[in-house]
């Protein structure tokens, strides 16, 4: 998290109510994401309007209020809960005399703290420069201020300075090299799937317990905090199931409401794990106000990715903070606490009911002379009882589907 040593940025969070979304709840949204950059969050001013001033978004008159607030209170920052037009902006710092920026601004500045891959290093860049290159002309003094505050991480004040044909250059460059690890990442999906690796997705809204999950279950050691974003990089961990079978369980970058569409774009080809995904698992913070909103953008961006027809299986974590659940259980749904392990045994559980059928429980008597298929059986599958008898060894296993044909004379069906 990024912390001034002399003092930390002070912030001021604007935003203007049309009613074409949830105002109040996106601004708490908006002061999470602040503190998480490292800011102090000073107030909020929130004005309704039937539609934005093109100019401000704000009237003159609530504007001069804001100006008088910024230099009561000494504000180093002011942060808008809407994406800013590159004149808004420039009028905004003229008339507030401070830093303003914009939520993608800020979502962009935490991705950069948090970026800890080579690849989301250069996912974070590309996005920013996206971003930056409509707004570098008319920017003047403001880009004086560039060095270490909340807005000014990622490609740095000497390709903010460059022509934008070197922006342009560097985005082409970034697009290039993304599109390798892309290439390679597609490579490393089809290996998996070509040695019939399963995978289970995990995805989310930021903050709902993601990391914490696949620590309890893995052991990943994974950093897991109160706070958005606190992880950014994906991680794969091999999980083995109550049947036997190990899986490949992969956490994918957390979602916010209205996530920059750079955002989307740029960290694609991570979510895109998702959508090759066998299971997905959709973690959600029942203990939240915000559960049913926090659901819908998780599923509305899956929508988006197209991977509608990957199952899912609701997963209800922080279930322990409350006195009864808001939703009835099913084969989809699971309660857990990610935090203290409660419920994670019928989650996986419910993971093997949702996983394709690659396995049969079966209980087989496989004669002495063909003691070898015992080995394979226990190497692709589970073995849960052993018991040898005059005619051959009998076995209550769980057993792979591709050597299923070539023990069909061993099935004991009256004791299966």
């Amino acid at each position: 998290m990024y912390e001034n040593k002399e003092k930390q940025q002070t912030a001021l969070l604007a935003a203007v109510d049309t009613g074409e979304f949830d105002v109040q709840r996106s601004v708490d949204e908006l002061e999470e994401l602040a503190k998480s950059a490292g800011a102090v969050v000073k107030g909020r001013v929130i004005q309704r309007k039937e539609r934005p001033d093109p100019a401000t978004l704000m009237g003159a008159g609530r504007l001069e209020e804001v100006a008088e607030f910024v230099r009561a209170n000494e504000i180093d920052l002011v942060i808008f809960d809407h994406e800013l037009a590159p004149a808004q902006q420039k009028n905004l710092e003229n008339a507030l005399d401070v830093a303003v920026i914009d939520r993608t601004t800020l979502i962009l500045d935490i991705f950069a703290q948090r970026a800890k891959t080579s690849e989301g290093r250069l996912q974070v860049e590309l996005a920013q420069l996206k971003y930056r290159l409509p707004r570098l002309s008319g920017l003047g003094t403001s880009l004086s201020r560039l060095g270490g505050g909340i807005g000014t991480r990622g490609p740095g004040e000497s390709k903010l300075e460059s022509d934008r044909r070197h922006i342009r250059r560097r985005i082409h460059s970034l697009e290039e090299e993304l599109k390798e690890l892309e290439k390679r990442r597609g490579l490393l999906r089809q290996r998996r799937k070509k040695d019939d690796v399963i995978s289970v997705a995990i995805v989310g809204y930021t903050n709902v317990g993601k990391s914490t999950l696949l620590n309890t279950l893995t052991d990943a050691g994974v950093l897991a905090k109160d706070m958005l974003f606190a992880t950014l990089d994906p991680t794969s961990r091999a999980l083995t199931l109550p049947d036997g079978r190990k899986v490949m369980l992969i956490d994918t970058v957390g979602l916010v409401s209205r996530l920059p569409h750079q955002l989307v774009q740029a960290f694609h080809s991570t979510l895109e794990e998702a959508v090759d995904a066998d299971l997905i698992l959709n973690v959600c913070d029942v203990s939240s106000p915000e559960f049913d909103q926090q659901l819908e953008v998780t599923t509305g961006l899956l929508r988006e990715l197209g991977a509608e027809n990957v199952p899912v299986l609701t997963v209800l974590n922080k279930c322990d903070k409350l006195p009864e659940l808001p939703m009835t259980l099913n084969k989809s749904t699971a309660a857990i606490s990610a935090k203290t392990g409660m419920g994670l045994e019928k989650l996986l559980e419910k993971i093997v009911l949702n996983l394709p059928e690659t396995h049969r429980h079966l209980h087989l008597l496989i004669p002495y002379d063909k003691s070898g298929l015992i080995g394979e059986i226990r190497q692709s599958g589970k073995v849960y009882t052993e018991e040898y008898r005059e005619d051959g060894t009998f076995l209550d296993a769980n057993v792979d589907l591709k050597i299923c044909h070539r023990i069909q004379d061993y099935i004991l069906l009256n004791e299966e």
